[in-house]
């Protein structure tokens, strides 16, 4: 499916298959590298941080500008092989690829106005702030958004002169293989941005420990991130961690129900519901609980599951079988405990998972606590008090974001300033995300954060040079 022309697979046999979840075909296969491998990448990231970060900066940031056309030349080839090896909707992986374009335009064009600062002193001495790039930094990347989040990660650290190790989730490598590509086509050196594919216990844990990596940006589940940040803490490596999620949107008794549904299905059913940031907790006031639930139900019952390269599809596969056998027992054990499913609930086909509506969900349940489904889920819990429904949503481990939805304004903007995430959105759910704003989470879903606003200024290390004596 791709050109991996250029691209040297580590000394080993062994490799990993890539299927398209979809249709269940295999794509391809890349290798599945072992410690001595990633050794090696080690090896050559630090002549790489060198090689790159003696580049003029300004040239640095001429670069990345073509790796955004690039990029955009080639959006069709990239959104076909997200389609293909994620399950996600064409037209999704159209916007996603767009996005990445952005993300490598936006922070090459910030990167040139990132100054240094003078500060004040005595008479006769001068200090001068310095930012330094970090040095090599590890992007580890999800498979929900194997495009997008490479970029977030990828395109500030090597803005800020850093050299890059990207290690792409298992099932979605291809994409990332090829963004790598139009990388070294622009102009980065292959040095400075190097790939390897592998299992994350091994590849992962390896980078992570190792004292050659100066930063680790990580997108993924919190047990991962708290292992990874457990191996980076020994040599005090930077860590930015955007992890799990079981984000709530709480619904008032004055909202427009037929609104409010829609808002709620739309989150939850974009990527097949794999997104962290996803609705994943409906808080419904307890006086229109019943008709949200009927209709939310009705909706979701005729939503159209089926291949990602269908356009007329309105959802996709999970990302593989075992994926779509833990939602199932997920929802099935949340039956069991008394929730009430109104419909779905099922996988099928393999990878398939029918579009479910859990209503009856009491607030001790696991699901209305830690227990994150990556699934086309609406899980409805009934309250009746403001403070109730605050309650609901802050007794997560988890804080990535939120929504809240009232005709009362103020009282939309008092509840969220009194839920414990990274973002809330007034008038919507919390699905929402800009290249500009921060976003990372509280608590249990991480630390750090992304976005124009500060991820540059992130990915450097200040140094002080004093100037003793210079201006006597």
């Amino acid at each position: 499916m791709i050109d991996k022309k250029g691209y040297e697979c580590p000394d080993s046999e062994e490799c990993i298959c890539v299927y398209n979840p979809s249709t269940h075909e295999l794509i391809d296969t890349v290798p599945s590298a072992k410690e001595k491998d990633v050794v090696r990448i080690l090896s050559i990231a630090q002549k790489g941080k060198e090689i790159w970060g003696e580049i003029d900066p300004d040239e640095r940031c001429n670069i990345l500008a073509k790796v955004a056309d690039n990029i955009l030349q080639d959006k069709e080839e990239i959104a076909k092989i997200v389609c293909c090896e994620q399950g996600k909707l064409f037209r999704h992986a159209i916007n996603e690829v767009k996005k990445a374009a952005s993300l490598f335009k936006g922070y090459a064009e910030k990167a040139r106005y990132m100054y240094g600062s003078v500060l004040p002193d005595n008479n006769s001495d001068m200090i001068v702030v310095r930012r330094e790039p970090l040095g090599v930094i590890a992007c580890i990347v999800p498979f929900n958004f194997p495009v997008e989040l490479l970029s977030q990660k990828v395109a500030p650290a090597l803005a800020a002169g850093n050299a890059v190790i990207v290690k792409p989730a298992s099932d979605t490598p291809l994409s990332a293989i090829y963004i790598m590509d139009l990388l070294h086509k622009a102009g980065v050196p292959e040095e400075a941005a190097q790939i390897i594919t592998g299992s994350g216990a091994i590849v992962g844990d390896f980078i992570a420990s190792s004292p050659l990596i100066n930063g680790i940006s990580l997108t993924g589940s919190t047990d991962v991130g708290v292992r990874i940040a457990n191996c980076a803490s020994k040599n005090l490596t930077h860590t930015f961690l955007e992890l799990g999620g079981n984000d709530a949107l709480i619904i008032f008794e004055d909202v427009d129900i037929d609104a409010a549904v829609n808002e709620a299905i739309a989150a939850r059913i974009f990527n097949s519901g794999q997104v962290c940031c996803s609705t994943k907790r409906c808080v419904v006031h307890n006086s229109i609980k019943e008709k949200f639930a009927a209709i939310a139900a009705e909706k979701m019952k005729n939503l159209k599951v089926g291949d990602a390269m269908d356009p007329t599809s309105d959802l996709g596969p999970l990302i593989n079988e075992r994926a779509a056998i833990t939602a199932e027992k997920q929802i099935a054990d949340m039956v069991s405990l008394g929730a009430r499913c109104l419909t779905g609930g099922h996988h099928f086909d393999k990878t398939y998972f029918e579009p479910t509506v859990l209503t009856d969900v009491t607030p001790d349940m696991p699901v209305a606590k830690d227990m994150e489904i990556f699934a086309p889920l609406i899980t409805i819990i009934g309250f009746e008090t403001e403070k109730e429904a605050i309650s609901i949503v802050n007794q997560s481990r988890y804080g990535l974001s939120g929504g809240v939805m009232s005709a009362d304004m103020a009282r939309g903007i008092r509840v969220a300033s009194k839920i414990d995430s990274g973002g809330v959105v007034v008038g919507g759910s919390g699905m929402y995300r800009t290249n500009h704003m921060p976003f990372g989470g509280h608590k249990m879903s991480g630390y750090g954060s992304e976005g124009f606003l500060n991820t540059l200024e992130e990915m450097t290390k200040t140094k002080s040079l004093v100037l003793k004596n210079v201006l006597r």
